[in-house]
């Protein structure tokens, strides 16, 4: 179809996490961006502020890997389904969209949400919240928190309380994920691992029955 690209030559790009299919960002492309993300297989906009092409990732290794890109049925705006190397957000948020305005989301939880809050704490480091002060002491006390909750955990496991054992292993959670933001691990990076250990378990599993 024939694509309606504004008086500036611009149209809309609706970026989603094929993953997941939250929306990572909005961004704008013209007809060469466009062409450059369809020959790469890599999202490339034009930035309306710096007035000049823009290939995401290219300085800090953050790429999207088009899966597919589609337009509305007016044709003036798109959605492109990426898989992402990083953060979409340049405070190093999963996705740009992480500030409420108005309402409840009716979003179910995800680490990955809980694992952008902690980020944007570390980024904008609001007063008077918890997850501040752990990323303005540093590793070591965070380290320390993670430590203290693991055996908050066997203490709760081994007297059979499961509400308490429940209620610490999400306290090591969550200090596991500050951690995490504190040392540039993100949840796909821990899932990665996971995935790898499930095949190789998979795999030796299948031997063994051979």
């Amino acid at each position: 179809m024939n694509l309606k690209f504004d008086e500036k030559g611009l149209i809309p790009a609706i970026v989603v996490d094929d993953d997941t299919g939250k929306v990572l960002t909005l961004a704008y492309m013209n007809e060469e961006s466009l062409r450059i993300s369809m020959e790469k297989g890599l999202t490339c906009f034009w930035s309306r502020s710096r007035q000049e092409l823009w290939l995401k990732g290219e300085t800090s290794g953050n790429y999207q890997h088009i899966v597919s890109i589609t337009a509305d049925c007016d044709g003036d705006a798109l959605e492109v389904r990426v898989k992402k190397d990083g953060p979409a957000c340049h405070t190093g948020a999963e996705s740009c969209f992480h500030n409420p305005i108005f309402g409840e989301s009716n979003e179910k939880f995800r680490l990955e949400g809980l694992y952008d809050l902690l980020l944007d704490r570390k980024a904008t480091l609001p007063e008077g919240s918890y997850t501040t002060y752990l990323f303005q002491k540093g590793i070591d006390k965070i380290l320390k928190k993670v430590g203290e909750e693991c055996t908050e955990v066997i203490i709760a496991a081994k007297a059979g309380d499961r509400a308490e054992t429940v209620y610490e292993i999400a306290d090591l959670c969550y200090h596991t994920l500050v951690l995490m933001a504190q040392a540039g691990i993100t949840v796909d990076d821990i899932r990665t691992e996971l995935a790898g250990r499930h095949v190789i378990d998979h795999k030796v599993k299948q031997e063994k029955m051979t």
